[in-house]
């Protein structure tokens, strides 16, 4: 029964490739290397404080200038540094007045080995009187000795 083997063996294997994602992955995970959570956090804080002084450019420093960036909201996938410039000046504007106040809250940061990590938080919105706000989970990779998002899925709350 070869076969049932190599089946056998591939579940074995198959169980102990998530397990091993799992644990280094899973909850313990959590901002347990200070120092790349703070390397994730100032990027994080600089966008926020170039969105609040209404300088788009600067909030897109944070991402990966490269067309393999991927933006995901509103159910709608967007490929592009150029592509998500573009979405958020058609929806933001430019300018302090017409982008508001940002911030980013309760973020946690996921090590993903020495090159890579995800990052789950919320984000708050005031403009224009309003308020909106929602949660982000971002990929960070380090990429040319720089930490940048490669990968970003915002949702907002209804």
């Amino acid at each position: 029964m070869p076969g049932v083997a190599r089946s056998r063996w591939a579940n074995v294997a198959g169980f102990a490739v998530f397990l091993t994602i799992g644990l280094f992955v899973g909850g313990n995970a959590r901002n347990e290397n200070p120092q790349l959570t703070a390397v994730i956090l100032d990027v994080l804080d600089s966008q926020s404080e170039a969105w609040n002084r209404g300088e788009l450019e600067g909030f897109m420093a944070g991402y990966w200038e490269s067309p393999d960036l991927i933006f995901t909201s509103g159910g709608r996938v967007n490929r592009g540094w150029e592509t998500t410039l573009e979405k958020y000046r058609e929806t933001y504007g430019g300018g302090q007045a017409s982008m508001g106040k940002l911030a980013f809250e309760e973020v946690e940061v996921y090590p993903l080995g020495t090159k890579a990590a995800w990052v789950l938080g919320r984000w708050q919105l005031e403009r224009e009187g309003e308020s909106s706000g929602g949660v982000f989970t971002l990929v960070f990779r380090k990429i040319s000795g720089r930490w940048t998002i490669v990968h970003d899925h915002t949702s907002v709350e209804e």
